[in-house]
């Protein structure tokens, strides 16, 4: 397969294109409406639309048109890279920053997402394709993002222990003052985070901490992918809800009724 991965100097040079011309305005939810009801999104990611609230959260992230942005783990569904990529064609640039196929685990899911950016070049030809693993760094060239997104990934870098170098690699790579977006599942008070790790929960309060430990600062916070009806106490742990539906047929239509997680969307800043 003919690799879509471009090397540092190839990717220094798109974003030098891209230019650091005057930023647009900054974008409301509105910006983002029309992005949803695009022909090349697939049915899946449509579903879940009314779970992820994807035009009030890029919006809150602060995401321009001609914005240079990295997501972490697009995976080969690439449901904010359908958004995304097509948006920031022309002016700004997509960065996807997926596991590579050193990893033999995530193989199946990077040539996935390799073929999906080489059979529609019109809406991903201008995607660049970095490498994301704990021990590399270069998910982009130092100081050249304005965002680093990332969602549901968090509660696995702290039970791999990869959450350090993970966010020095974001750091590394955003401007001053860019942003780093996560959106995680939000556990509960009345536990430690030890108690919840498993489960796949993580204490707002414990992310924050650990995010701003790494040199971010706390710019704001939203309730846009909040879910009060979430128990966060399910056998399975999060995967008891859909989209994962670990427990399959038990109980299924109790927690279709529940929905997705309850989760929180908090907006960092680089010193």
């Amino acid at each position: 397969m003919k690799t879509v991965m471009r090397t540092t100097c190839a990717l220094a040079c798109a974003l030098a294109v891209c230019g650091q011309a005057a930023l647009a305005q900054l974008a409301s939810p509105a910006t983002f409406e029309p992005l949803l009801s695009g022909a090349h999104r697939s049915p899946g990611n449509v579903a879940r639309d009314p779970y992820r609230h994807p035009a009030q959260t890029l919006a809150f992230f602060g995401i321009r048109d001609n914005s240079t942005v990295v997501e972490i783990l697009p995976g080969s569904g690439g449901y904010y890279m359908e958004l995304l990529a097509p948006w920031l064609r022309d002016k700004g640039l997509y960065i996807a920053a997926n596991r590579d196929g050193s990893q033999p685990q995530y193989l199946s899911d990077h040539q996935k997402l390799l073929k999906r950016l080489q059979d529609e070049p019109a809406l991903y030809g201008k995607v660049v394709v970095t490498e994301f693993r704990a021990d590399h760094h270069a998910i982009a060239p130092p100081g050249s993002a304005d965002v680093v997104i990332s969602f549901r990934n968090l509660h696995n870098w702290m039970d791999q222990n990869e959450l350090e170098p993970s966010l020095k690699a974001f750091y590394l790579a955003l401007k001053p003052g860019g942003v780093l977006g996560i959106v995680d599942h939000r556990g509960r008070t009345d536990q430690s985070q030890a108690q919840q790790t498993a489960s796949g929960y993580v204490r707002q309060d414990v992310a924050i901490a650990l995010i701003e430990q790494a040199g971010f600062k706390l710019d704001a916070t939203s309730e846009v992918n909040a879910n009060p009806k979430d128990t966060k106490d399910y056998p399975e742990g999060v995967w008891t809800l859909p989209p994962s539906y670990r427990m399959k047929d038990v109980d299924r239509e109790k927690y279709r009724a529940i929905g997705e997680s309850d989760r929180f969307t908090l907006r960092f800043v680089k010193h």
